[in-house]
This record gives structure tokens, sequence and C-alpha cells, in this order.
């Protein structure tokens, strides 16, 4: 029994017309009335009643038919997700992307996408860099837009974009009066409002530790991951923010300085698993490059490695 037999059954019982059934399934009606009478052959059970005018279910058709439908849907649920892994083929790639993308990256880096494979739809997902990490491995995934340092044991990464991280503080802070570039040290004991920890473990331990290596030791620490709640914070008097330059004005009363020295940086890269590596991955890789430079992230010529 071959499952393209069980298929022409299904058709067949819907159509209760050879004609129509043949037409559905593009081909001739002999052909289909011979593998009908080869199904029924091999099943030991008459499965349609046939007359000049008319075609029927009988009891052991109706009963088959209850078995081959979840069969069918079961084969045709593989074959969609085998199908959305192939590039090129009207799939779809599943890809997360960190919650703070600017709105001109997420639109270059999906048209350019689109440019390159156009037969494949991209459905982005707002994660964090550990949410990603995590559904990569478990295969939700099938590429992510995350920060380094990060645990990227076992996955694949494209080229490093990096742009260096300025503060955000209040217009009347003494270190944005100055105009220029601020040295780290220059903030020390001040609040400091940065995402929480969880989003991204490394990156966070990280940056804590430059700030206390260019002798900035904040006073208190508060979490916030939504840009307007975290400038909000600040302009309240509540801390300072260590982020790029902003891709839009600040609020009255902020101001954005650089770092001294660039110490801090957002360095950001395409992963993924090696295994499941394809033509849509690749060309997900270039538009999310090609978004970034034109945003202002100066890319690196290598990949980044495993940090685990």
């Amino acid at each position: 029994m071959e499952l393209r037999h069980l298929r022409y059954f299904a058709v067949l019982a819907e159509e209760l017309h050879f004609g129509r059934a043949a037409t559905r399934l593009h081909m001739a009606q002999p052909p289909l009335s011979q593998r009908i009478r080869d199904l029924e052959r091999e099943l030991g059970v008459r499965l349609f009643d046939r007359s000049r005018h008319q075609v029927q279910l009988t009891e052991g058709g109706a009963l088959l038919l209850e078995h081959v439908r979840p069969v069918l849907a079961a084969l045709d649920t593989a074959r969609e997700a085998m199908r959305r892994i192939r590039p090129g083929e009207a799939g779809m790639l599943r890809v997360g992307v960190p919650p703070d993308t600017s709105p001109q990256v997420l639109a270059n880096l999906t048209a350019g996408f689109t440019a390159r494979v156009p037969d494949v739809l991209i459905d982005l997902h707002e994660l964090t860099t550990d949410e990603q990490l995590t559904r990569l491995r478990e295969g939700e995934l099938d590429a992510g837009v995350v920060r380094h340092p990060s645990d990227t044991v076992g996955l694949e990464s494209g080229p490093v974009a990096r742009r260096e991280l300025g503060v955000i503080l209040r217009s009347d802070h003494a270190a944005a009066a100055l105009g220029g570039p601020v040295r780290l040290r220059h903030l020390d004991g001040a609040p400091l409002v940065i995402f929480p920890r969880a989003m991204a473990p490394r990156l966070y331990d990280h940056m804590l530790t430059i700030c206390r290596d260019e002798g900035f030791l904040p006073g208190s620490i508060r979490h916030a991951r939504n840009p307007n709640f975290v400038h909000g914070l600040v302009l309240a008097g509540r801390g300072i923010h260590l982020n790029a330059a902003p891709t839009t004005p600040l609020a009255d009363g902020l101001a954005w300085r650089p770092l001294q020295d660039a110490p801090l940086a957002w360095l950001t890269s395409v992963v993924w698993v090696p295994s499941r590596h394809n033509e849509a991955i690749a060309a997900f890789a270039e538009a999310v490059s090609e978004g970034l430079a034109a945003a202002g992230h100066h890319i690196a010529d290598t990949a980044v490695g495993d940090s685990g």
C-alpha cells in the first residue's frame, strides 16, 4: 500500500465522482480507477459502490476514510515543516531581534532579506539575548541577533557589528555641561539605570566590570528595559544610562554624550545552530550586517568565537 493510493482514495471519497477526483489529482480517470481497484484487492474490501450515475462509499470505505484522514493530515504537516526549513521555496525563517532594535534597522534588514530571498517569509520575534539562545537550542528559532559577550557555545556566528556607547543624563548634569566626551570615572557614585541582568547575564557583568575598571562604581542600580521608562528615570534624576547614540531626538531635559576612549560598545551578530544553516540564514546574516552598518555600526571582518 502506497501513500499516494490512500490520497487517491481520500479525494475520491470527498468527490464521489471519478471525473472530478481525477481532475483534482491531475491524472486521467482510467489510472485512478485502476489504483482504487488495486487498493481494494490489497485490502480485500470493496470501498465504493459504483453505478453508471453515482459513486458511494461502502461501510468499509467509510471506516478506512476515518483512519486515512489523520494520516494524510500528519503527512501534510510534516511536509510543511520540511518546506519551511528549505530556503527559496516560500518557506519561513524564524528569527529573534533585541527589544531595543531601532525601527530603521528592522526596516533595512527586512527589506534586505526580502531582496535576497523573496520566496522566504521572515518571522520576527522581539527577544532578549538569553531568550534567543534558549530558543535556538530548542529549535524554536532559526537564527538570532544577539549581543556579546554571551554563551554561544555550539553556535555559529556571522560578522560582529560594533557600536560605541555613550551616556544619557540630565542636561543640567555637570558631565553634560562639558559638551565633550565623558570619562566614566567622572560618573563615579551616580545611580545607574541598566537592563535587567536576566536579559543578557554575561553582557551585564561585562559592562559593570568595565565600569569598575574605569573608575565608575554606581551608587545604586535600577533595572529597566523600556526606553521610555529608562529615559523617564534619568529625567527624574534617578540615575544615568549607558547606551548608543539615540536615533531620534531625546526628550527635553536629556542629553547624550560619548564616552572618552570608547570603553563600552554593543557587539552584535547573527547566530545559528550549525546543522541548520542554509541559504536563508546566510541571507539574513548579510541583511542584518547591512542594516546595522546603515545605522552606524562598524562591521568587523571576523565572526565572534564561542564564549562558554
